[in-house]
């Protein structure tokens, strides 16, 4: 599993963790019963303390994102197929706000915008 932390973020570490977790289970890189690291291995693999892992992986519990089952470890959770469509949802509202306040400092239309969008939505 590829995650990289970056000291000059603004983000915690822990939370770097999880959203790049997350991200992996978005995309589908990890799927439901998949085995993450152990906490310890990964804090090593990163060069972090363990207590660092540990929250990031009780958040992502906490969250829904995986279960830890004592002495065998933590795996990808099954996904609620609607928590997942929700964070997609999020995803593309928060692009196309992007989108819209670039079109507007540019002087695009609402029309003109719908239609790039439409004819992008409509490309595979």
């Amino acid at each position: 599993m590829d995650i990289l932390i970056s000291n000059s973020s603004g983000k915690p570490i822990y939370e770097q963790i999880t959203t790049q977790i997350k991200n992996l289970i978005f995309s589908g890189k990890l799927q439901p019963g998949d085995a993450l690291p152990s906490m310890r291995l990964l804090a090593k693999e990163l060069r972090i303390s363990v207590i660092t892992t540990k929250r990031a992986y009780e958040e992502l519990e906490r969250d829904g994102f995986i279960e830890t089952v004592t002495g065998k470890g933590s795996f990808v959770a099954s996904q609620n197929s609607e928590l997942i469509r929700e964070e997609h949802l999020r995803r593309a509202e928060a692009l196309l706000s992007e989108a819209a306040d670039t079109a507007k400092a540019a002087g695009i239309t609402l029309e003109e915008l719908c239609q790039v969008l439409a004819m992008l939505y409509g490309e595979e």
